[in-house]
């Protein structure tokens, strides 16, 4: 079991066997209903040809209706669910990412970080794009991401993977800035998911497959979608998936097992998997049931009931870094020193996760306009368990005996979304009609943060993960409403024009008004020009602005502080305020031939008081106390309030200080995005050629400045500054071929990962006694992924494939880093790959896939 509260609870109940007369789509329904079948098939569909894509009707990035993505004025990219099968993938975020390739995807994470990956466009913050579910305002992770040395920090956006993936009928990726028609969060995009509304058939698909190494990963998922005819021209579609996937591991020797010589961290040579022992290096453990409805009833006179839905259950769980057996130990008075671990302990971070949003609404036409009333409410709670630990910092002084399993507290996030939409075609002798657009939006969001249980984050804690404190815990609320108007027409034959102004009031931070213009001209059907100017904002997430806890090692200490907090004002710091950007973009589209499709856009985002996360204050490193030590460890005290929240042993002798969100950079990101596709018959085959490729270089226009009682440290340090500019690949390029050959399917794609670079400390290993930086590196590489997919009848396709089909690894950790971790036996050296890898740090999937259809 994955955490303490469910260790006693038995495996996940079966299905159970039904009566041969009931129909198939009623057994799906309540396969769907339990989402919880423990089985080891995936099926997938056999992609089409993507030129059917360029003829879909959009909804996004537009308010007029009828759009095909190949008269947008905006860069939109469609993904079919042919497609997201085809990449591969379980989940959406790893078939999204393998697609789309200004799309990148978080490979690993330590600690929680791990539990929920997250997604992000052309180089900047996943906080910078907003998420829709059927064109509404999807609700956030709970999960804040605080590990430094990743580009992600500080990203608080959508978990993409408690979206069914058999639930979708199609995604729309507009690739540019959206905030005057969407409001905050769209600085680099949208990504927008449509859900199907088939209201009949159906299908049962699952997968197996995991890494080809000895790392594990063994990944099982099962899925039902099923339709319904809901009266007379409605729908009820509804879909079940169940999810597992394993623990991997791809770290190195840990250091201190070699170097041990006294008893009792010399039995460490005699544990199994010696000498990987320390398994912190790799994918957590993850459970997974999902359930999603989509459902729409027309009733007479045209207004239509439409209600939508997800809920999904998780359980994941990381391994963090071993402790060696003399970690806990007590020494009574004139007795022998007692070790309760003679072998030392591997604990694991453990997360029990509830995560729903359901939309319902009303929509018609009245008068000429059409409307749009609809209200949805989302959650994710998240409960925080340290399994298999101990508190080391209580039993060494007392000798008094804790318990093992430790309950840390919880975090919750919520948000409600009210809105209501009005739009309307006027004939006014132009080239086409003026469509006007108006409306309004309520949105409450909050954040809470729960404690945990006293001896959860007492004397340092549980190790690997100290419980949520007393003063950690509270439960902070903003309220949103906003107005926009969007105008939109044809002035003239070919000529395209689309306006947006948008007006928002937030409870905490005050107003913002913000702008988008974007034309397109067609000079001839096969070639087009389109260009968009918009500027934009993002509030601050509150998880950004209240979160708080203490991040550990064993011998480091971290502490998270709020910037709104008098430990955070000592410092000289304070309330976060909203980023403001800029954002600019021209493009073409040409169709040479009927079936040819290219289209090139070049794009700048200027983002102002960026939101970043600092580097790893010091107070002190490995127990020598820095130049500015005292301020840090006055901050430390306030944030406490006299809890010991610091391991002992740290304090003497570890590494400790404090990291937290601040504004004050400036950045600018150019890039370009290339979509070619070319489907072709040919006398063996029909193969579609297809190229999509991103460009994006981001650089610092205004650094940011260290507060006085900060200095001599540093806010952001080198390896902070990196993660903004140069650890996303700095191209990436999809070729791919997509053969049908009557009832085969080869999908073969070539992804290509440009270079990528960030800076990293030592740890402090080295006879100066602070932090020296070192660049580490991921050179150009080549990844295959390969989908084989044979049709033995209408209903039934069964498939093999890979990503990352000949096993490539990153580049490894620089040398200098490495050695000095050796060399001063340092469990950092676990960590052989770079965290901000674009294509992850296990190695190649292969799997196995099966579909049936009804």
């Amino acid at each position: 079991m994955l955490i303490a509260k469910r260790e006693a609870r038995s495996s996940l109940p079966r299905c159970e066997d039904r009566p041969r007369a009931f129909k198939l789509r009623g057994a799906i329904a309540l396969l769907c209903a339990g989402a919880a079948l423990p089985t080891t098939l995936l099926f997938a569909e056999t992609p089409t040809s993507a030129d059917s894509d360029l003829d879909e009707v959009i909804v996004t990035g537009s308010r007029q209706t009828g759009i095909k993505a190949s008269d947008s004025a905006a860069p939109i990219q469609i993904v079919g669910a042919e497609a997201l099968r085809a990449a591969g993938a379980p989940d959406l975020m790893s078939a999204l990412s393998t697609l789309v390739p200004s799309l990148q995807m978080q490979a690993f994470g330590f600690d929680m970080a791990g539990q929920t990956l997250l997604a992000r466009l052309r180089g900047v913050s996943p906080n910078d794009v907003l998420v829709l579910i059927n064109g509404k305002r999807r609700h956030t992770t709970a999960n804040l991401q605080v590990d430094t040395g990743s580009p992600f920090q500080g990203g608080a956006g959508v978990d993409l993977n408690f979206i069914p993936l058999d639930a979708i009928d199609h995604v729309e990726v507009l690739t540019e800035g959206a905030a005057a028609q969407y409001g905050s969060d769209a600085i680099a995009g949208v990504v927008n998911i449509i859900l199907k509304k088939n209201n009949s058939g159906g299908s049962l698909s699952g997968l197996y497959g995991q890494y080809g190494n000895a790392g594990g990963g063994r990944t099982e998922d099962v899925s039902g979608n099923a339709g319904f005819e809901a009266g007379k021209g409605g729908y009820f579609n509804i879909t079940g998936e169940f999810r597992s996937h394993g623990h991997s591991n791809v770290g190195e020797i840990d250091p201190r097992g070699p170097a041990a010589t006294t008893y009792p961290d010399t039995n460490i040579a005699n544990l199994p998997g010696y000498p990987y022992e320390n398994m912190i290096s790799g994918d957590a453990a993850v459970r997974q049931k999902m359930f999603a409805v989509n459902s729409g009833y027309d009733f007479e006179g045209g207004t239509e009931f439409y209600l939508f839905g997800t809920f999904g259950h998780k359980d994941a769980a990381s391994y963090e870094n071993y402790r060696v057996p003399s970690k806990v130990q007590y020494t009574p008075p004139g007795g022998a020193t007692i070790y309760p671990f003679p072998y030392g302990f591997n604990p694991q971070e453990a997360s029990d996760e509830d995560d729903f949003q359901f939309n319902l609404g009303l929509k018609g036409n009245i008068a000429s306009w059409n409307w749009d009333l609809s209200s949805g409410y989302g959650s994710d709670h998240v409960d925080v368990s340290t399994i298999q630990s101990y508190n080391a910092g209580t039993y060494n002084t007392n000798g008094v005996p804790t318990p093992v399993n430790f309950y840390d507290g919880f975090l919750k996030s919520t948000q409600w979304t009210t809105n209501l939409d009005f739009a309307r075609d006027f004939s006014i002798g132009l080239a086409g009609p003026l469509t006007v657009a108006f409306g309004g939006e309520y949105r409450r969001e909050t954040y809470e943060i729960g404690a945990g249980v006293p001896l959860s984050y007492q004397a340092g804690g549980a190790q690997s993960y100290p419980g949520f404190t007393p003063l950690d815990a509270a439960t902070h609320d903003r309220t949103n409403y906003s107005a926009y108007i969007d105008l939109a027409t044809q002035p003239i034959e070919g000529l395209r024009v689309d306006g947006a102004a948008r007006y928002e009031h937030y409870s905490d931070f005050g107003s913002a008004t913000v702008g988008k213009l974007t034309a397109r001209y067609d000079f001839s059907p096969e070639f087009a020009l389109r260009g968009t100017v918009n500027n934009g904002f993002r509030a601050p997430t509150l998880a950004e602005e209240y979160y708080s806890s203490t991040n550990v090692g064993p011998t480091t200490a971290y502490i998270q502080l709020p910037p709104d907090s008098p430990a955070a004002a000592a410092l000289g710091l304070g309330r976060l305020q909203p980023e403001k950007s800029i954002d600019y973009s021209l493009g073409m589209v040409w169709r040479p031939l009927p079936h040819m499709s290219t289209t090139l856009d070049v794009y700048q985002i200027t983002i102002t008081n960026r939101i970043v996360g600092s580097g790893q204050v010091a107070g002190a490193i490995n127990g020598v106390v820095q130049p500015g030590g005292a301020a840090i460890n006055n901050a430390i005290s306030i944030y406490s309030g006299g809890t010991a929240v610091i391991d002992p042993d740290v304090l003497a002798t570890g590494s400790y200080g404090v990291s937290l969100f601040a504004n004050g950079i400036d950045t600018r990101t150019r890039g370009a995005d290339l979509v070619f596709d070319f489907p072709f018959d040919y006398n063996f085959a029909r193969v579609n050629w297809s190229i999509a490729a991103t460009y994006n270089d981001t650089t610092i226009t205004k650094h940011g400045t260290t507060p006085a009682p900060l200095v001599p440290n540093v806010l952001y340090d080198q390896e902070a500054y990196s993660e903004l500019t140069t650890a996303t690949p700095k191209y990436v390029i999809n070729l791919g071929a997509l053969i049908t050959i009557e009832k085969l399917t080869v999908n073969l794609v070539e992804k290509i990962y440009g270079p990528a670079s960030d800076y990293q400390n030592d740890d402090g290993d080295n006879p100066s006694g602070s932090f020296q930086y070192f660049k580490d590196e991921i050179g150009v590489t080549a990844i295959t992924n390969l989908d084989v997919a044979y049709g033995f009848s209408d209903h039934l396709t069964f498939s093999i494939g890979a990503t990352n089909l000949f096993n490539r690894f990153p580049n490894k950790l620089n040398s200098n880093i490495l050695n000095r971790e050796i060399a001063a036996a340092d469990n950092a050296a676990v960590t052989q790959y770079p965290l901000y890898s674009p294509f992850g740090i296990n190695g190649g999937f292969y799997y196995a896939k099966a579909l049936f259809k009804f």
